[in-house]
């Protein structure tokens, strides 16, 4: 382990080294070379706004930033939680920065963006959670780029009473929270968090704005079988979620957690199947989809299916399009 991963993750240098398996070719990337990607880079640094596409190590970083496309992440870039699973900075945390919600908006009005995904660090630190701190940058983005579609991965503000309401009155077209694995996992996955205290998040969101698009999403590869997997689904339809992503694991660090197992794309394809007969409005299942992979498209897909069942008819042409990915 190197000296800068002990920085990034202290908490986890006591443990043993997991070894990293090589990537099977369904997963491999190229290395993000194009000029819109230095061009977007060079943005966020002028800007001095954090990305969780850096932050987090995501594999697609190079085809989402070629097309002007970047998640921000809020909050500051240190994590008060500690995942097995997250390449985030863990730590004491930043302090709150009051013209961070300035800056984003001014990054969605440069870019001309259509959409926009806004994320953060955990911050059990703060009162609300940084609930407040959400609402500003919604704010702010509707203000300086009324024409871009907001939507916030947000943390479980830990069952913060009326932080997640703060949020809600701010009107995110797409609310998004993760459950990140099946619950069985949770104590040695994410440790800090509790499944049934997500899934009410997500059924508070769609509770207080039933017009509202809810999103969750899950890793597979970390030793979850597919009827868990099955039964996260229920869950999450039962909490009336309209869109569900499924990606594989991959680890970030010998010190994080060991992947399981690298899926399939024709087990993937079956999640998708089977997720769509369950009553999702859209899903993604692909080896590398990630939260806000996509998350453009993939919100005028969600508008469409909408407006396709609401009408009794069967969006075919978006279940190909989604397949094709």
């Amino acid at each position: 382990m190197t000296t800068t991963e002990k920085l990034r993750h202290p908490e986890k240098a006591h443990r043993p080294d997991n070894p990293q398996p090589k990537k099977p070719s369904w997963i491999r990337v190229r290395a993000p070379i194009s000029k819109e990607y230095r061009d977007t880079r060079k943005l966020m640094r002028e800007l001095d706004l954090v990305t969780v596409c850096e932050e987090a190590a995501c594999p697609n970083i190079g085809e989402c930033w070629s097309k002007g496309h970047a998640t921000v992440m809020i909050l500051g870039s240190v994590c008060t939680r500690a995942c097995a699973f997250c390449n985030v900075a863990t730590g004491r945390p930043d302090k709150l920065d009051p013209h961070e919600p300035e800056r984003i908006g001014k990054m969605a009005a440069d870019l001309g963006l259509n959409h926009m995904v806004v994320t953060s660090v955990d911050r059990d630190d703060l009162d609300d959670g940084g609930a407040q701190h959400f609402a500003d940058v919604i704010h702010s983005i509707r203000m300086q780029s009324p024409g871009t579609t907001i939507e916030v991965l947000t943390p479980d503000f830990k069952g913060m009473r009326g932080a997640p309401e703060l949020v809600f009155e701010a009107r995110p077209d797409v609310f998004n929270h993760n459950l990140e694995t099946v619950p069985r996992l949770y104590p040695s996955i994410r440790p800090g968090a509790r499944y049934f205290t997500s899934l009410q998040l997500l059924a508070a969101a769609k509770a207080d704005d039933p017009a509202q698009f809810t999103k969750s999403g899950i890793m597979v590869g970390l030793g979850e079988s597919a009827d868990e997997v099955y039964q996260v689904m229920d869950d999450l339809r039962a909490a009336d979620v309209d869109f569900l992503t499924i990606g594989q694991y991959l680890q970030p660090t010998p010190k994080h957690a060991a992947v399981d197992r690298f899926v399939t794309p024709d087990e993937f394809a079956a999640y998708e199947k089977v997720a769509r007969g369950k009553g999702f409005l859209m899903v993604s299942a692909t080896p590398l989809t990630r939260s806000s992979y996509h998350a453009g498209e993939d919100f005028e897909k969600l508008r469409a299916a909408r407006v396709a069942r609401l009408a009794g008819e069967e969006p075919v042409d978006l279940v190909s399009m989604a397949s094709a990915r």
